[in-house]
């Protein structure tokens, strides 16, 4: 039997140019302010699957965000007012977040593009009430 095969993948072109882009805005993860870029990913605050051609590569559509930090924005898990406030979906699991390092904080403003794309993230992808 067989425990490898083969697959076709579809590449992200761009994404090195999109992290080094995200990087002239952010300089560490804003939750847990790890700030060398090997652990960092460029995290899309509007999903690559969702934006056009430009918003894909757009500096202001990027955070750097830890792994575990980019698996909880991804997913709707968290996400962040305009002045920096962290939201907390309501069907987030309280406990995993504090062992995450995810506490309730202020991570500091963003910038206007953010702010736009935030403004998504908050509307479409953060999770809300499971009632």
């Amino acid at each position: 039997p067989e425990t490898t095969r083969k697959a076709l993948v579809q590449a992200r072109i761009g994404q090195g140019k999109f992290k080094e882009r995200v990087s002239t805005y952010e300089r560490s993860c804003r939750i847990t302010q790890v700030n060398n870029p090997t652990h960092l990913v460029a995290s899309h605050i509007k999903p690559w699957r969702e934006s056009n051609n430009e918003e894909r590569l757009s500096g202001g559509n990027g955070l750097l965000l830890t792994p575990s930090v980019d698996h909880l924005f991804d997913r709707g898990f968290i996400s962040f007012e305009d002045n920096g406030e962290l939201i907390t979906s309501p069907v987030a699991d309280t406990r995993s977040l504090e062992r995450m390092g995810v506490q309730p904080t202020n991570v500091g403003r963003f910038n206007t593009d953010q702010k736009h794309f935030l403004d998504y993230h908050r509307r479409e992808i953060l999770l809300k009430s499971a009632s």
